[in-house]
């Protein structure tokens, strides 16, 4: 192997590129004598993909395992030692962990001679300044590469080696910044105790100044340190780093490592050993105070206080209790609230992530501990904004609590509700904040009040979160708590109730019981979604809701000890106790799910009275009287009061009820709801349906108000109130956003239209004030008292317009509030329709939804702007579309209302015509398709009993078509009333200019209802042709080639008449085709392409069906438009459309026997001047001028051989050489050969070739004979008795030098009736390549051997075999 010591330090050339940078003297590298899979391996392993230099990496150590002792090792561990230095940076760490790899694999190589060869290889004192950086990292690489292999630190010699060219690359601090003492710091961590004495008086040195000058020297101290405390103190003596004199400079080294780890975000170690050092030597307190506190916070520099919060986070398990009291009440972690508060652009840094971690690791770690983490949760929950906590309400560390630990923080938290100490808490205040003081603002009464709002949300939370392992007495007692404060207060302390022990040290106003109230209500459903989510767990015992009201009931019941907060009437008294009576009755029938679903409702409709007593009251007397009439109870109380017309049915009562339940925001009450209906949703009647359907009627949306009252929620208000003063002080961003929204809707006020009152009122004032000049005034000033009265006036006028636009701005304002406080009431409301279409799709009450359900999505589709409106569109169309006209299950008993269904399909087919958007207009097409299923589905007996009658009258009908018959016999639909209806609307649509409708519509009809699609066919037929504009041709032509192959609709007809259909729709097409190449518009081009389409799938159709078609008209019309879309074409206009259609139109051709010929190539055409002689020279381009043969010829003997033509004729490029012409010549010997013609035997000696006949109808043509399989494509063109003639242009043999067809002069494979029918494109000559040979009579029948004959030929060229597996392919039956 040759040496590589004199190899530049750039990665060497890959063999390939070696191979094309041209030849070499000699193999320097020893490539040869390796494989080319083992020498790929090192280009892997640079290579930017994790997983492919991993691999590699893999695949070198097995290679290297199976050759330990060959010559691959010695060349990958100099391959590797040289990518250490690679110019490209990313390679170099790929290197060093596969050259680690390698040494941990292979413990064998010495670690010495490594490093002596790194050195070599990259000596930093003799390499050019140029390459300096490359070879300082190639050094530090190879330190790294020792390290990690994991046996730097098992060889001593090794290890000193390593020590010392570190400290060399640290003098290099430019080019390598502080890597080398952290990789001496790595390595000497893991240094065993025993060589630490020899190693440390090198790599330390004892001057305290230099300890103190980086962070590294400062961690290296550190690590000697903690490893061998003794040899340190006998080298430097006694060393205090938290003197007064050092503590600025720890200061400083902390801030410069802060800087360093600015990108990482990361704590640096020599932090962390700081702080353990400060431990041991019992100086905490100093230095949290002296250095953390008032020295890395002292200015504001963010890396620093940034290092301070991680220390802190850090610091949390090695502290004790009266430490961890030091760090949660100073300075830093007042930072760190004001850091929480302010941090809220998306653009600034947020630590709290980080902390949250922190704090989650240590109360993870610390579960043995219950004090230790109620410590730390009291001590970050003490930290507050003028009262309210900076961590969130739904702080997910909670997690990680034991279970004493997290009934002790409930404990606190419920202390802090009732008797808050303002004291106990770490209270700060922004900048913002302390520059706006307002005594009425930072008074404690706020900081109380969003203090509780805080910790009622907190109790919550901690029930809401599934994570928390709960107790069922934690979650009963804050459930009790929450309930009792929000609607109960304390007379006399009771020990049965421990709600009553504790009593408020600031009064509680009726906004907190607000939130207190909502809090509750949010924690009940919780509650019971649990209980419905988890049965299993719950089995035997009470719900969560239940347990309330018993709770209720029994404070209720100690009203000298507890009072309501809202005293109860007698009437109320009694609502309640009938309540608890239903209750009981209920749970005996708990086995039923309809008694369920009503004790849910009793239940929330009970606690509810708490909240609102006489709206709860009155629905607790008809919700009981509901019950019991639906369970059966009282039947023949309940059949006289049906009886009576003044009283409703209860399913009407009920619908109000839960109407006026779901205008209230509550997610609770909508689950409910949605329970309760689906279990009352069979027993609904058209009245009760309107109920539903009158809320969602647009039309009458706006006056609504006066039946349902929707209601907005408090809570968030009140949310937005109390935070309305701190928002404002903290971001001044948005309250500038705020003003200048103002200013702009000021503009808008001032740039619209003027109030002519205002107008006026401003005329008369300045008129008063003579402010206006006039014909007969005078040049005089007015004085200064005039002035004063005038300005006054104006500012009076001015104030009074300012209030007044102020007041339509809010009444605006409160319209649209309204208006999405509707529209979210609507969405609420469409959970009952879906209930109903899902359970009950049978109810002939769902048609009734369908036109409802469209003007909601018609005026939605106009008016979705807002989230709202989208919401409410996007949830009626699902609802219409998925549940209603796609459900499996629809209305089999119609009644007596088939006549309606008739008017609402007419209806409907008539609004989806007179829409102006087609995807409204497919919703009220998809309603009329669904009217038809229903009808269709639904039988009637007067058509039954006539059945047998019709079957026996009609015994000579086809089979085909009694299915049909007898299907539209026994059902409802009646084909006479629903295809004039139809009939108008496809009209319309092939004739107006904008109709709304479209094909996929009528498609989907024609697909569904094959019999009402024969009845319409006539209709799509006449608009094929006629006086209808061009487009509406093409989509007539388009629905007929999209209806014709549906079987379904083949077979509601007999032969005969199938037969004609066909006939009439080739008439028609065949006119339309009369005009093909003549095209001006692009409507009119479409028209053709369609119109040459449904000619195709008439053809596939006929063929397929043996249908006896005269075809020769078609094909005299198609033979006399082949010239104009050949210059069309050519010409090139209109190209991709063109092609398209001119590949249509030999699909047709084809079918009807004409062979397609070839165009010419564009590479064939020569420039007048360029000899065949230069061109040939052209192509060979590659060789240099000493490596290209001299011509032979002369240049006369050459132009004489361009002027005499070739034997093949035309226009191919003349050859020189003799065994071209030989190989033309066999090839056509050949070919004449097997067509049974003459060979030619000079040019001269052709005649010119004769015109083609004219093909007439009353001149019969064979049809060429393809192969023994084909009959039965011969029909089509048999049918007759004639045959279709062939091309103009005649077919000869190709030249041996032309390429196979290329993809695009193919046609596709749809319009191609079978594919051994089909001639192969190369059998398809081009008009410039004809000879003027005389084509010989038989060559139509000789097509097959003539094609063997040229894939013989053409097996010479490459890739031919490719090529005729192809062909073959395609010639396989």
């Amino acid at each position: 192997m040759a040496q590589m010591e004199n190899q530049d330090v750039a990665e060497p050339l890959s063999p390939g590129e070696a191979m094309k940078s041209g030849a070499r003297p000699a193999d320097r590298h020893g490539l040869l004598k390796h494989s080319r899979e083992f020498l790929d391996f090192f280009w892997d392993i640079a290579k930017p993909q994790q997983d492919t230099r991993l691999q590699a990496t893999e695949k070198l150590l097995q290679y290297l395992r199976a050759r330990p002792e060959g010559s691959e090792m010695k060349y990958a561990l100099k391959r590797l030692i040289t990518g250490l230095g690679v110019g490209r940076e990313t390679a170099r760490p790929c290197y060093s962990v596969a050259l680690a790899q390698l040494l941990q694999s292979f413990e064998d190589i010495p670690l010495c001679s490594i490093l002596t060869q790194i050195e070599e290889k990259h000596d930093i004192q003799k390499i050019k300044k140029a390459m300096l950086r490359p070879a300082l990292f190639a050094n530090l690489f190879g330190v790294l590469a020792l390290f990690q292999s994991g046996r730097l630190v098992k060889d001593s010699e090794a290890l000193m080696k390593s020590v010392k060219l570190l400290q060399a690359l640290a003098q290099y601090y430019n080019h390598l910044q502080e890597q080398p003492q952290k990789a001496l710091v790595d390595i000497l961590s893991e240094v065993p105790e025993a060589m630490w004495q020899e190693i440390l008086p090198k790599v330390l040195k004892v001057d305290l100044n230099s300890v103190l000058a980086s962070p590294e020297h400062l961690e290296l101290f550190l690590l000697a340190h903690q490893k061998v405390p003794a040899k340190l103190e006998n080298l430097m003596g006694s060393v205090d780093l938290f003197s007064d004199e050092n503590i600025p400079r720890l200061v400083t080294v902390l801030k410069m490592a802060a800087a360093s780890v600015k990108k990482e975000r990361k704590l640096p170690a020599v932090a962390l050993d700081l702080l353990r050092l400060a431990l041991e030597e019992d100086k905490f307190p100093r230095f949290w105070k002296e250095v953390v506190e008032q020295g890395l916070l002292q200015k504001q520099f963010w890396p620093a206080s940034y290092l301070s919060f991680r220390l802190l986070g850090a610091s949390l398990p090695l502290l004790s209790k009266e430490q961890l009291q030091l760090v949660m009440r100073g300075d830093l972690i007042r930072h760190y609230g004001e850091h929480m508060v302010t941090a809220k652009f998306p653009n600034q840094f947020k630590f709290a992530p980080e902390m949250n971690e922190y704090v989650g690791t240590f109360l993870e770690g610390s579960r043995d501990d219950p004090e230790r983490q109620l410590d730390v949760m009291v001590a970050f929950t003490s930290l507050t904004n003028q009262g309210l906590p900076v961590v969130p309400t739904f702080w997910r560390v909670v997690r990680f609590l034991s279970a004493p630990a997290l009934k002790g923080y409930v404990a606190w938290l419920r202390d802090m509700f009732l008797q808050p100490n303002l004291d106990s808490l770490v209270d700060f205040s922004t900048s913002n904040q302390k520059k706006a003081q307002d005594a009425s603002l930072h008074g404690p009464e706020r900081a109380v009040s969003r203090l509780r709002k805080w910790v009622i949300l907190r109790l919550v939370s901690i029930v809401d979160n599934l994570h928390v392992e709960k107790e069922e007495a934690l979650i009963e007692e804050v459930a009790r708590f929450c309930f009792f404060h929000s609607f109960f207060e304390t007379k006399k302390p009771m020990s049965q109730i421990p709600e009553t022990e504790q009593q408020f040290s600031f009064p509680m106003d009726g906004r907190a019981r607000e939130v207190v109230s909502g809090a509750f209500f949010s924690l009940l459903q919780t509650l019971s979604t649990q209980f419905r989510q988890e049965p299993e767990q719950t089995q035997g015992r009470q719900s969560w809701t239940y347990q309330l009201v018993q709770f209720a009931d029994m404070l209720l019941n100690h009203s000298h000890n507890v009072a309501p907060l809202t005293p109860f009437t007698t009437k109320q008294r009694q609502a309640w106790d009938r309540m608890l009576q239903t209750l009981k009755e209920l749970e005996a029938r708990s086995s039923e799910a309809k008694a369920t679903a009503f004790q849910h409702l009793l239940l929330l409709v009970g606690i509810h009275l708490f909240k609102s007593p006489t709206e709860s009251c009155d629905l607790l007397g008809d919700i009981q009287t509901c019950i019991k009439k639906s369970l059966g109870e009282k039947t023949r109380q309940t059949r006289s009061k049906a009886a009576n017309p003044q009283e409703p049915p209860w399913v009407e009562v009920l619908v109000e009820i839960l109407l006026s339940l779901l205008a209230q925001p509550s997610h609770l009450i909508r689950q409910v709801a949605r329970s309760v209906f689906t279990h009352i949703c069979g027993h609904l009647t058209p009245r009760a349906l309107q109920l539903i359907l009158d809320v969602l009627n647009p039309e009458q949306s706006q006056y609504e108000d006066d039946n349902v009252v929707v209601m907005d929620d408090s809570e968030k208000q009140l949310e937005d109130e109390e935070d309305k003063s701190s928002d404002s002080e903290d971001d001044k961003n948005s309250a500038s956003e705020d003003e200048s929204d103002e200013e702009e809707s000021d503009e808008e006020d001032r740039d619209g239209d003027v109030d002519p009152c205002f107008r006026e009122q401003l005329m008369a004032v300045l008129q008063a004030g003579k402010a206006l000049g006039g014909e007969d005034d005078d040049d005089e000033e007015l004085g200064d008292e005039a002035m004063m009265a005038l300005d006054q006036n104006l500012a009076s006028l001015f104030a009074e317009q300012k209030l007044r636009i102020q007041a339509r701005r809010d009444e605006k304002n409160k319209l649209q509030k309204e208006k999405a406080l509707r529209r979210d009431f609507q969405i609420r409301v469409l959970d009952l329709i879906e209930v109903l279409v899902i359970k009950q799709p049978a109810n002939p009450l769902v048609l009734e939804l369908l036109e409802p359900l469209l003007n909601i999505i018609r005026r939605s589709m106009r008016t979705s702007s807002t989230k709202q409106e989208q919401d409410l569109l996007h949830k009626t169309a699902r609802i219409f579309t998925h549940h209603l006209c796609r459900s499996r299950h629809y209305c089999r008993d119609v009644g007596n209302c088939v006549e309606t269904l008739y008017t609402q399909v007419e209806r409907l087919v008539q609004q989806a015509g007179r829409q102006a958007d087609s995807s409204i207009s497919l919703y009220y097409f998809n309603a009329s398709l669904y009217l038809l299923r229903v009808l269709k589905g639904n039988t009637s007996e007067r058509s039954i009993s006539k059945t047998p009658k019709k079957e026996k009258a009609g015994t000579d009908t086809s089979t085909k078509a009694k299915v049909p018959k007898v299907a539209q016999a026994t059902s409802c639909l009646d084909l006479s009333l629903v295809t004039p209806i139809y009939s108008s609307a496809l009209s319309s649509f092939l004739t107006k200019r904008n109709s709304p409708l479209t094909t996929p519509m009528f498609l989907s009809l024609f697909t569904r209802h094959p019999m009402l699609c024969k009845s319409l066919l006539p209709v799509v037929v006449q608009h094929v042709t006629g006086q209808t504009r061009p487009r509406h041709q093409a989509q007539a032509c388009l629905l007929l080639q999209k209806t014709l192959p549906i079987r379904e609709l083949r077979l509601c007809f007999e032969d005969p008449e199938w037969e004609q259909l066909m006939g009439q729709i080739l008439a028609e097409v065949t006119e339309n085709l009369r005009a093909l190449g003549e095209t001006q518009t692009k409507s009119e081009h479409l028209k053709e392409r369609s119109s040459l389409e449904l000619l195709n799938t008439l053809f596939r159709i006929i063929n397929h069906e043996k249908l006896t078609v005269d075809l020769s008209g078609v094909r005299d019309v198609l033979q006399s438009q082949q010239q104009k879309l050949q210059q069309r074409v050519q010409q090139g206009e209109h190209a991709t459309g063109s092609c398209r259609l001119y590949d249509l139109y030999w699909q047709a051709m084809r079918i009807l026997g004409v062979q397609r010929p070839k165009l010419e190539k564009k590479d064939s055409k020569e420039g007048p001047t360029q000899s065949p002689v230069s061109m040939k020279r052209k192509k060979k381009g590659f060789l240099p001028e000493t490596k290209k043969r001299k011509k032979r010829k002369s240049e006369g003997a050459t132009q004489q051989a361009d002027a005499t033509p070739a034997a093949a004729g035309g226009d191919q490029p003349p050859s020189t050489g003799k065994r071209k012409r030989k190989r033309r010549k066999a090839k056509v010997a050949a070919e004449a050969q097997v067509n049974g013609t003459p060979e030619a035997k000079s040019p001269a000696a052709q005649s010119p070739a004769p015109k083609p006949p004219t093909a007439s109808p009353s001149t019969p043509a064979k049809t060429p004979k393809r192969h023994k399989k084909n009959k039965k494509n011969r029909k089509l063109s048999q049918v007759n008795g004639a045959t279709p003639m062939p091309s103009t242009e005649p077919a000869v043999e190709t030249q041996p030098q032309e390429e196979l067809p290329t993809q695009e002069e193919l046609p596709t494979q749809e319009a191609l009736p079978t594919q051994e029918a089909l001639p192969t494109q190369e059998e398809l000559p081009t008009q410039e390549e004809l000879p003027t040979q005389e084509v010989s009579s038989k060559s139509p029948q000789s097509a097959l051997p003539r094609k063997k004959a040229r894939l013989s030929l053409a097996g010479r060229s490459p890739g031919a075999k490719k090529k005729k597996a192809q062909l073959r392919k395609g010639s396989k039956p």
